[in-house]
């Protein structure tokens, strides 16, 4: 049984004399407590050094990658020729698959091989007894700092780097670029205000101080290349009529250096844009698809990777780029954010102020799977991509029509409510209150009856139901007192005259009713 033991300075093969100790595992360290233990137990039988670091870089990369290098290929065929039932004990799986498939070796890979390469490693020097300690020191440091420079050269991140540098200058160019706008149109505005008015494009606005110069030239200038002819036609009449004040020569062309840096970093934003969208589309196709380049180059740069935006779940790529809204809601114990960077998303933008939410979860779960194809696949298409994306435009469609999506496994059916319309939150002036007129004040009496108990109004009500046999009872008392009146009148004058006459019984107070008879009376008379 041989041993494949890999150092800085070259490939080592020891023969396993005793093959049962490898069982004993948790006893293996013994065996190499001192030199004289170590050697009985290994016997070097080869040792291949490396000619060079280069050579010693071409066997590690090799070893990464699960490659058999060269030097190794010779060694093991030379080797093993013989003996080729023995098995091969090595430290790293991949390796043994290599070797098993080129050279047709039986390799052996598990927990005692492991342990046995510990040991190994411990007793190193004493095992490798032709090679110095120096010399083997200095080959692993001029290894190491290959190996460190090689990854840097090739690694996979660094077109990740490029987008995420591409997508920060972006960002930087659109502030200077505002900011030099603002101080053109401020500088040249006291020369000719109603210029700015008249053209809202920027770039149409410096190329047209840059032709023109002071608004004097402005009548015999040809901007058919610039301005559509409505809006020459404006800005030819209001420079016939301007209020601005003069400036001299000096100040105009000072203002047009500032236009011809403008118009150079416009063109070189563009040739950056296209750049930008052009390794987007290489080299992540599917999450351009989805989310657009823009949005996708700087979910990539602030996750600072590819492969670590794949790595985050979904529910992270919704809310990147609001963590501080996030914590600050956690603080407060406040709702969440529903979106981050994804905000900027043309199918979150589509989407009405309710259903924002929605898309920006749904999106951000097909753009974690694509970002994850992107990252980890093999081929580079943008298929995955566009399906994901036809089925968020068709739910987005049914969001804002307004139907519940039907369930998987269930026969739901579609239930139809009444569309969102957003609630102002702005309060109408109310013109009712505005009462100059004298309204009566309540007496104390009337405000008591109305907190009165319910009770009272039912009562109140009742007698206001109820007018016409209370009418009824007052007409019978009258004529059962009219009756009464005839018969002592009549009684009164049968009687003599001489009798002295009985006392007249007090006088009631007239009722409505008495006054009305005693008028009937008097016309009668």
């Amino acid at each position: 049984m041989f041993v494949l033991y890999e150092t800085p300075a070259g490939y080592a093969i020891f023969k396993l004399m005793d093959e049962k100790k490898l069982e004993q595992v948790d006893n293996l360290y013994l065996e190499f407590e001192t030199p004289e233990k170590a050697n009985k137990l290994l016997k070097l039988k080869h040792f291949e050094k490396f000619n060079d670091t280069t050579e010693a870089l071409a066997a590690a990369t090799a070893a990464v990658e699960g490659k058999v290098a060269k030097p190794l290929k010779k060694t093991l065929k030379k080797l093993l020729i013989d003996e080729v039932q023995a098995p091969l004990l090595v430290a790293d799986a991949k390796l043994g698959t290599a070797i098993k498939d080129k050279l047709s070796v039986q390799c052996v890979y598990n927990t005692g091989v492991q342990e046995l390469m510990r040991c190994i490693r411990q007793q190193a020097d004493s095992l490798l007894g032709g090679l110095p300690k120096k010399e083997m020191t200095a080959m692993a440091l001029g290894l190491a700092h290959s190996l460190s420079r090689y990854k840097l050269k090739f690694s996979p991140d660094k077109i990740d780097t490029m987008i995420v540098q591409a997508q920060c200058l972006l960002d930087d160019l659109d502030k200077e670029l505002n900011n030099y706008m603002m101080r053109a149109r401020e500088w040249y505005g006291w020369h000719f205000p109603e210029l700015g008015k008249i053209i809202t494009d920027n770039i149409a606005f410096v190329k047209t101080i840059k032709l023109v110069g002071t608004r004097d030239n402005m009548a015999a200038a040809d901007l058919s290349d610039i301005l559509p002819e409505d809006v020459e036609e404006k800005v030819k009449e209001a420079a016939e009529i301007s209020m601005g004040t003069e400036i001299s020569e000096e100040d105009v062309l000072n203002i047009q250096c500032l236009c011809d840096e403008i118009v150079s970093i416009n063109d070189y934003r563009t040739h950056l844009y296209d750049y930008l969208k052009a390794r987007m589309m290489a080299m992540a196709p599917n999450l351009t698809v989805l989310v657009g380049d823009t949005v996708g180059a700087r979910l990539i740069a602030h996750a600072g990777s590819l492969i670590n935006l794949a790595k985050h779940p979904s529910s992270t790529v919704q809310i990147l780029g609001a963590e501080k809204a996030l914590f600050r809601a956690l603080k407060t114990k406040k709702d969440t954010p529903k979106y981050g960077l994804i905000y900027h998303a043309q199918l979150v933008g589509q989407a009405s102020q309710k259903n924002k939410g929605k898309m920006s979860r749904s999106l951000a779960a097909k753009a974690s799977l694509a970002t994850r194809v992107d990252a980890f696949g093999e081929e580079a298409t943008f298929e995955l991509g566009a399906a994901h994306k036809v089925k968020l435009e068709a739910r987005l469609r049914m969001l804002e029509e307004g139907n519940l999506r039907k369930l998987s496994g269930t026969g739901k059916a579609k239930a139809k409510f009444e569309k969102y319309q957003a609630k102002s939150e702005v309060f109408t002036y109310q013109p009712e209150a505005d009462n100059t007129l004298n309204v009566k004040k309540r007496k104390h009496s009337e405000a008591e009856d109305e907190e009165s108990t319910p009770v009272k109004k039912e009562v109140k009500k009742e007698v206001k139901e109820e007018p016409a046999e209370e009418e009824a009872e007052l007409k019978s008392e009258k004529k059962k007192k009219k009756k009464k009146k005839q018969k002592d009148e009549e009684a009164a004058e049968e009687e003599p005259k001489t009798e002295p006459k009985p006392e007249p019984e007090p006088e009631e107070a007239p009722t409505p009713a008495k006054k009305k008879k005693k008028s009937k009376k008097e016309q009668q008379e």
